[in-house]
């Protein structure tokens, strides 16, 4: 796990981490972040795009964005490649 906090910014790589440990390191940063604050989360795999987004939900947070990080071939997104999920704390 790679965790940067600066001021104004807040970011986590969970790429190698598996449910449910990939939503529970998201939830200890965003449990340490003010409200309003912005944090980036770098993950990757079927079961963490679809299961940390919604418990971020689940939990009052709003999610910005959810990304490829890079598209292959401009098709069709692929989970075994990483995504930027951008979410802030409310």
């Amino acid at each position: 796990m790679t965790l940067s906090v600066t001021k104004t910014e807040y970011f986590i790589d969970i790429t190698g981490d598996v449910c449910p440990l990939t939503f529970v390191k998201t939830k200890l940063l965003l449990e340490r972040m003010p409200v309003g604050a912005i944090a980036t989360v770098r993950l990757k795999g079927v079961q963490p795009l679809d299961n940390v987004p919604r418990s971020v939900k689940a939990h009052g947070h709003e999610v910005v964005s959810l990304v490829p990080e890079a598209e292959v071939g401009g098709a069709t997104v692929d989970p075994r490649l990483p995504h930027i999920l951008t979410v802030k704390r409310r």
